[in-house]
């Protein structure tokens, strides 16, 4: 909730749920802060520490801050440094939880970080939880298979990953000329032992939810018939529902609960994560209603009345509607993608 663009986002979501009186029906870690040695797990130690000096001590540097990616998209902000381990910390902390098998499902909403790389901040994001959580996981499951729905291409998960046999990255994502991160096209594919092992589902703007889920169903099947998962991690970065100002998709809270029914359909260890969403009520909505389809419980669909109940209007209520903007996915470029992968 440092961040410009998702101020005060985690507790909007938190309060939503709240409102909701559903949280008496899970169980509620108390996050432990990352530690260093926890950040260079991936990140290298030269950007750690510089991560960390900023918090004792910040000096203007524009050399630095461009080698680091520090700049518009991830600005120097007070107590960063404390931030990132608080961001790793939720994210391995729901990670443990699967690993020592406490639970089945593990939600952090407050995580997936997806854009940072080993040696600098990217897109929002200045460590990689997602990284960092599959790395924990990999510590008992051997196969992890990361499923990615932001609208936004998860670059950084998938490079580091994209030489490995043992993960397998799906991404499903804009993909149009200028749009962020530029990345994950069908012919990115991995490589040496990877290769194959990572699919991307370029989209074009526009698509509803009927198109998005019949072509995740049709990729996710595949999958899963020749990658036998032991544990999943799936990214609900919702930046993909109709009106968010970063995206440019058209979809509901619905399409994003069918991925959720069908990854939880595979009966094995998940850890559900957050990302992007820069409509903050729309973002709560999701990510409140998703929490229900996990934990298995309906929903009223008239907004609860709590201290952000204003944030809904003019309808509020949970469901999200679509606009008109057209769906330029058309069936002759589905069918194109669905025949490449």
């Amino acid at each position: 909730s440092k961040l410009p663009k998702v101020a005060e986002r985690g507790f909007v979501v938190h309060k939503l749920i709240e409102a909701y009186d559903i949280l008496r029906n899970v169980t509620i870690y108390e996050t432990k802060p990352g530690t260093e040695s926890d950040l260079c797990n991936f990140h290298s130690t030269d950007y750690i520490q510089y991560l960390k000096s900023i918090d004792e001590i910040y000096t203007p540097d524009d050399e630095v801050e461009l080698d680091h990616g520090l700049g518009y998209d991830c600005p120097p902000l007070d107590g960063l440094f404390e931030y990132c381990k608080w961001i790793a910390g939720g994210t391995l902390t729901a990670a443990k939880a699967l690993v020592n098998r406490d639970v089945d499902v593990a939600i952090n909403w407050t995580g997936g970080w997806h854009h940072a790389q080993r040696y600098e901040a990217e897109g929002l994001c200045y460590v990689n939880d997602v990284v960092l959580g599959i790395l924990e996981l990999r510590s008992c499951f051997n196969r992890v298979f990361y499923i990615d729905l932001d609208v936004h291409h998860g670059n950084g998960v998938e490079e580091c990953f994209e030489m490995t046999d043992k993960v397998f990255t799906l991404s499903l994502h804009k993909f149009e000329p200028g749009f962020y991160p530029g990345t994950g096209s069908l012919t990115d594919i991995g490589s040496s032992k990877g290769r194959y092992y990572t699919v991307n589902v370029p989209l074009k703007e526009g698509i509803h939810d009927q198109n998005y889920c019949t072509i995740f169903d049709r990729v996710f099947d595949a999958i899963n018939r020749v990658f036998p998962a032991d544990a999943v991690v799936l990214q609900c970065g919702a930046d993909g529902i109709t009106g968010d100002p970063l995206g440019g998709f058209n979809l509901t809270e619905l399409a994003y609960g069918h991925c959720v029914n069908r990854v939880l359909s595979l009966h094995k260890p998940t850890l559900v994560l957050g990302g992007g969403g820069y409509n903050i009520a729309n973002t709560a909505r999701c990510w409140t209603y998703l929490t229900s389809v996990i934990i298995g419980c309906q929903l009223d669909v008239d907004i609860p009345e709590h201290e952000n109940f204003t944030l809904y209007g003019p309808s509020f209520e949970l469901p999200i509607t679509t606009s008109n903007r057209k769906d330029l996915n058309t069936p002759e470029y589905v069918d194109v993608i669905l025949k490449t992968i």
